[in-house]
């Protein structure tokens, strides 16, 4: 399996709008790495017997009967933000017109 170059590992951390210094590319490149090696090594034992299973243990799902009950008031509720208009939250834009 080739291994993640460190021009890879600049561009996925532009991607996640992340500064890494030199040192950080370095690490984080060698435990990508590292991280692959030990899925290569899982992939070389075999699976064939061995049923799929979503949980280690067998699990149920827990449910509670869907029941109506009070709740805040939109009015109540724009009161506690720290800054609402109207009915709304008002909240600092993340999305935006940066290079990726």
């Amino acid at each position: 399996m080739a291994a993640i170059s460190r021009e890879e590992v600049q561009h996925v951390a532009k991607l996640a709008h992340l500064a890494l210094s030199d040192e950080e590319l370095e690490r984080v490149g060698n435990d990508l790495n590292r991280v692959l090696e030990y899925f290569n090594a899982l992939q070389q034992i075999d699976t064939a017997d061995v049923p799929p299973t979503s949980h280690a243990i067998p699990m149920q799902n827990v449910y509670r009967d869907d029941t109506v009950g009070t709740s805040l008031t939109t009015e109540d509720t724009v009161a506690n933000a720290p800054d609402g208009v109207d009915e709304f939250f008002r909240v600092p834009r993340v999305v935006g017109d940066s290079e990726v």
